[in-house]
């Protein structure tokens, strides 16, 4: 037995040399830096020749026929929605647990946000999506959340058989492959989230990209114009008319200076994703025999991978470590000597008030509901599955380097074998009048 950090032992031991570039992100080049200056000192800010050249490159690693930049994901999700002509009273449907910029925008067109469980794998569950679909079902909203790929063969089919939408969100899962295929190539449109912080991260950007040319110029009349969309839309005649002004009444151009980081990130992304994930399979492989966790993470075997792995996840199961909670969990791991384990990820959107009774519109009512002849909230009581998928972060690692990630995994290791300790500590504080609890919320 070896005391937890967190009950006064010490902290695990970590190797006596430099980690170096273990979490460095995103990883920004001279040539990304001289790009950056040239935009800076020719003032090509809101110009687009350097976007364009993005884009076409992305469309093309992408594998879509179009792509489309905008100021961030959110307002290409957005976009999204307006390209397939998401309207007043239509619902979509999205996966409770997600950012709540996949879906929020939903009441911006007068649409109603049905939520989805969630498996294991904090992904869309295709069991529980056919109990989502009524006769105002317009779209659904994919999200493949922290990296994982959805089961894009059960959705497709499932929106196939009721002449659906599909939207993918792949703001945590660009280059991400689902057997073989890049996810975002398999529904109608796909949206994504460059911001600094991701995967694929060029300072503040958004990207769409679709097949589908109506699909495309309707997107790009929506939040761009004039200059960057008159040549562009060239086949959907009662759009011709709009091109001096942006169709939702909002700008969404992209800053060259996030376009010319976002073109050194492409040069480099394949290369860069091939070691996180090799250093990421590498730390689940030395834990996964552990009880009360199970790894997020994809069989590779079947020509599925999880891209640059963006905030890596475990799945936890509380009753197999004797009802410690995951929040304690994570505390104990961050005593240990691993500062970034929390718990939770992105609460369930239909537990928020959001999503509960905002009233965008001022009409007296959820703006949720305020076009929908049903009160698409009574299904909430469906999702209390979702609310009980717990989990927690592991070291997003950028690297592979043996002897750092053997020693994160210790940490995880020591926790879970020494769980007892802390069950222990938790019933002597609630005999004392002070109780940490089981709650894993």
């Amino acid at each position: 037995m070896e005391k937890l950090a967190l009950l006064g032992g010490p902290v695990s031991k970590f190797p006596d040399k430099p980690m170096g570039d273990l979490f460095r992100w995103p990883i920004i080049s001279k040539e990304d830096e001289e790009g950056v200056l040239d935009v800076v000192r020719n003032n090509r800010f809101s110009r687009f020749d350097i976007t364009e050249k993005f884009q076409d490159q992305y469309a093309a690693w992408q594998g879509n026929k179009y792509a489309i930049a905008y100021c961030n994901g959110t307002m290409a999700l957005t976009a999204a929605m307006f390209a397939i002509g998401l309207g007043v009273g239509d619902e979509i449907i999205c996966p409770t647990k997600t950012y709540w910029g996949s879906v929020s925008q939903a009441i911006n067109f007068g649409a109603s946000a049905v939520f989805c469980n969630i498996n294991e794998m904090l992904s869309m569950d295709p069991d529980d999506l056919e109990r989502c679909i009524t006769p105002r079902t317009k779209a659904i909203m994919v999200v493949h959340y922290y990296s994982y790929p959805a089961d894009m063969d059960r959705i497709m089919e499932i929106a196939n058989k009721h002449n659906l939408y599909v939207l993918e969100d792949c703001s945590h899962a660009h280059g991400a492959t689902y057997k073989g295929r890049k996810v975002g190539t398999f529904g109608h449109v796909a949206a994504m989230s460059m911001m600094s912080f991701k995967s694929f991260a060029a300072g503040e950007l958004g990207m769409l990209t679709t097949d589908d040319r109506t699909i495309y110029e309707r997107a790009m009349a929506f939040g761009h114009y004039e200059r960057n969309n008159s040549a562009y839309i060239t086949e959907t005649e009662d759009l011709k008319q709009y091109s001096h002004i942006a169709l939702g009444g909002v700008k969404g151009r992209a800053n060259q200076v996030s376009s010319v980081l976002a073109l050194g990130q492409l040069k480099y992304y394949d290369e860069r994703t091939k070691e996180i994930r090799k250093a990421m399979n590498y730390f689940w492989d030395l834990i996964e025999d552990l009880p009360g966790i199970r790894p997020i993470r994809v069989d590779e075997s079947t020509g599925s991978h999880m891209g640059g792995w963006y905030e890596p996840h475990g799945a936890y199961h509380p009753e197999e470590l004797g009802g410690l909670s995951v929040n304690r969990f994570a505390e104990a791991i961050r005593a240990q000597g691993f500062a970034n384990c929390w718990d939770g990820g992105n609460f369930c959107l239909h537990t928020h008030p959001f999503f509960k009774n905002f009233d965008f519109y001022n009409l007296g009512k959820p703006s949720r509901i305020a076009f929908n002849d049903r009160d698409v909230r009574e299904d909430d009581i469906y999702l209390k599955p979702s609310e009980s998928r717990w989990c927690f972060s592991v070291p997003w690692l950028k690297k592979f380097d043996k002897e750092w990630i053997e020693a994160y995994a210790n940490v995880y290791r020591t926790v879970i074998e020494n769980h007892e300790q802390l069950l222990d500590a938790d019933r002597k504080q609630q005999q004392g009048g002070r109780w940490y609890g089981t709650d894993n919320a």
